[in-house]
């Protein structure tokens, strides 16, 4: 701070806004060592920020930034954080108009006596500034709790008398509501509605707050994801405006690749193209290739802290569902500016990188460029042209484009098998849906090395991102995938000592050890079983500015880049790189800077947020599809064992439900947790994981996604070996509060799931 100058209107603007607390004109003077006449401009200075709004000004004649929260605020306690703190956000905060909400952790030493807080409550707080967005609160005293919205099917059952009832999408929620006609809000018999509670806990009365569609639409299936998971759909005007006032990005100072044969490749009902790559052999390094990742300058056109920023930022990711995308911004963007158009000109950020003849990356740079893609291709059209049969298109692009793609692909999945990264072996579920809207087919998605090789090109550039940031100390939001847990490595390796299958003791265990327990029962009854639990025992990956490694990659950095479309971390990315290669206009503000932790939480809780709500939405469907088929019997698998039941997926659609614990047999059973069975006390019969079952489907539910099994008889059990029982095995004979094990899926084939890497 340079003393005996009035300072700049940016300088006073951040000096106040980063003020713990309001300050007054004398405070600001003696900061800046301000006398006489300067003292007067700097009383201009003032008033011109708050007649613009930029600052705000009490009766005690001090300022501070307008969206600083009062000393005394309302506040609802949203969340716990890993350490245990509670954390709260504004009563009244509207994140599309005030921007993210501040980080605001109550004081767990200042709270008033009576039962501690939790989420869920509201309370009046004195609130304290401790950094430009971070608060700690002291709670005054608790204003209760809000009322609890419940999602729901709406029937009304014979002989109500009008009385309607109202039944919980969550599986958790075992109960039923009463609705009376004058609460019903025009709810109708097989609605889909929001409701909150009224009257006692004993009335299990509620009241209709909204309709959300019927059950009996297809569409609704989504819906209830939607809404159960708090998606956000409507973009805010102000952001749809600025999408549309988009246009072409000039050619400026950017590198111009649009002579360069760069090519997309994606799905066959991909609508947005946000990646092309090129490959063409290094002359300088014999069997080495240079490779160019271009992917879609989002940044550009999404700048910090405005209307489109702020949406995708609350989104944090897209969504994607059997009928429709929740995008993360605008079609006007996602399907056209930001879209890599055949033949069209479009701004993208560029890795360039060159690998050796062993695949391993030796250099890069990053560029601004302007691209024209050669042609959009797909993963089935390529696959056919490198196999030979090439279509019209496909065929003047296969030496200059195709051909030297395969060369460089080859390269890299060598130097990954030597890396060790972990190869699992789970077929993605392809769901199909008719003209209807309802789910025609239920298949498995074919896995071509099409696929593979873009993965691989995605894989080094989001390696070369990691490492760039680093060498130019840039912020960096890596994508974490930590180690797994010690608990969870003796759980897996005491379940494949069932099977006979051993696996390295100590904490060093890497991935290639897995690989190793893959190949070894590859191709045998019980390789999907194992590939499944051994993604079981895998830790949760998130992003986080410290970089812990990429475990499943066997990488030591790796950060996301490669789809600012569709993920914001990627965005953040982009826009380190822009500001650390000073490429010009739309790189990382200042105001981003010291956020990365907070990125990372949300932007991680978002992801969570998706894949619960993509999960939810899948069960839903396939529950329509198999209600037409109750009573009826099917081969499946055992995929979970629990104190009340086993999870079995059946064979072909995959389809997963409960086989209530009442339906195995007139005993008791004990759930040995460690080997993973139910073991019969008087008979001895065991069922465990790999167990091959035939099942009648009992029931099809397709409010909340569960199925429900009966065992008819056992096809086939899993060999395992004669280990020492524990003790501690959990006996039981009827069934429990049932709790849906997390559905887990293998890579996904199409650009949807390169988020999950």
């Amino acid at each position: 701070m340079a003393k005996g100058r009035v300072p700049t209107r940016d300088e006073l603007l951040a000096f106040i806004k980063e003020s713990a607390t309001p300050v007054g004109k004398r405070e600001i003077a003696r900061a800046y060592g301000l006398k006489g006449d300067q003292r007067i401009e700097l009383k201009q200075l003032l008033r011109d920020l708050r007649d613009s709004g930029e600052i705000a000004a009490d009766r005690a004649k001090t300022f501070k930034d307008p969206q600083a929260l009062t000393d005394i605020t309302v506040l609802e306690i949203v969340s716990v954080d890993n350490d245990g703190h509670l954390l709260a956000v504004p009563r009244r905060h509207d994140e599309e108009k005030d921007g993210p909400a501040p980080r605001i952790e109550i004081d767990p030493h200042a709270t008033p006596g009576g039962p501690a807080p939790a989420v869920g409550d509201r309370v009046l707080a004195n609130v304290k500034r401790r950094g430009k967005s971070t608060y700690q609160a002291r709670i005054v005293r608790r204003l209760g709790s809000g009322p609890k919205k419940i999602l729901g099917l709406y029937e009304e059952p014979p002989g109500s008398r009008s009385v309607g009832q109202v039944t919980p999408t969550d599986r958790k929620l075992r109960k039923t509501f009463d609705v009376r006609p004058a609460d019903r809000n025009g709810a109708e018999p097989g609605d889909i509605v929001w409701i909150e509670e009224i009257g006692t806990e004993l009335s299990r009365r509620a009241r209709v707050l909204e309709r959300i569609g019927p059950m009996s639409d297809p569409r609704t299936v989504s819906l209830i994801s939607i809404a159960a998971n708090d998606i956000p759909v409507e973009f805010p005007q102000a952001a749809l405006d600025e999408a549309e006032r988009a246009k072409a990005a000039p050619l400026g100072e950017r590198l111009d690749l649009r002579d360069t044969p760069l090519v997309t490749i994606d799905g066959e009902d991909a609508r947005d193209f946000d990646d092309a790559v090129f490959a063409e052999p290094d002359p300088t390094h014999p069997g080495g290739w240079r490779l160019l990742v271009a992917i879609a300058d989002v940044a550009w056109y999404v700048r910090h802290d405005k209307p489109l920023d702020r949406a995708a930022h609350r989104r944090g990711t897209s969504v994607y569902f059997p009928d429709r995308v929740v995008p993360m911004l605008p079609e006007a963007l996602s399907n056209n500016w930001c879209s890599l158009l055949p033949h069209q000109d479009r701004p993208v950020l560029v890795a360039e990188m060159w690998i050796d003849a062993e695949g391993e990356l030796k250099r890069h740079r990053f560029h601004r460029a302007m691209m024209r893609s050669a042609a959009r291709l797909t993963y089935n059209r390529v696959q056919r042209a490198i196999d030979g049969t090439p279509d019209e298109e496909a065929a003047p692009l296969m030496k200059g484009a195709i051909e030297p793609l395969y060369g460089a692909f080859r390269v890299l999945l060598a130097a990954r098998e030597r890396r060790g990264a972990l190869d699992l072996d789970l077929p993605e579920r392809l769901v199909k849906l008719g003209d209807d809207g309802r789910i025609a087919e239920i298949g498995v998605r074919e896995r071509l090395d099409s696929h593979k090789l873009i993965e691989e090109f995605m894989v080094l550039a989001n390696v070369a991102a990691a490492q760039a940031l680093e060498q130019r100390r840039a912020p960096c939001l890596y994508r974490v995938h930590d180690r797994p847990d010690v608990a969870k490595l003796e759980s897996l390796r005491e379940f494949l000592g069932t099977l006979g299958i051993p696996l390295p003791s100590g904490t060093k265990l890497g991935p290639g050890d897995l690989n190793r327990v893959l190949t070894g029962i590859a191709g045998k009854p019980v390789a999907r079983l194992v590939n499944e639990t051994i993604l079981r025992s895998q830790s949760q990956a998130v992003y986080s500015p410290d970089n812990l490694g990429h475990f499943g990659l066997a990488l030591a950095r790796y950060a996301h880049f490669t789809s600012p479309i569709r993920r914001f971390p990627d965005l953040l990315v982009h826009r380190a790189l822009i500001a650390a290669y000073g490429l010009g206009d739309g790189g990382l503000a200042e105001g981003e800077r010291g956020r990365f932790t907070e990125f990372g939480e949300h932007l991680s809780m978002c992801e969570r947020r998706a894949v619960m709500a993509e999960r939810g939405a899948m069960d839903r469907y396939v529950a329509a599809y198999m209600a037409a088929h109750v009573g009826a019997t099917f081969s499946g698998r055992v995929t979970s064992v629990t104190r009340f039941g086993l999870f079995a997926a059946l064979d072909g659609t995959g389809a997963d439900g409960l086989i209530p614990i009442r339906t195995l047999g007139q005993e008791f059973f004990a759930h040995d947790e460690g080997r993973q069975l139910l073991i019969g006390q008087r008979t001895g019969e065991t069922y465990g994981l790999g167990d091959r079952l035939r099942l009648k489907l009992a029931e099809a539910d397709t409010a909340t996604g569960g199925l429900l099994f009966e065992l008819v008889d056992v096809i086939e059990r899993v060999e395992r070996q004669a280990l020492p029982h524990k003790s501690g095995g959990n006996r039981t004979d009827g069934p429990r509060a049932p709790r849906r094990p997390v559905a887990h899926h293998g890579p996904s084939r199409d650009k949807r799931s390169r988020r999950r890497n």
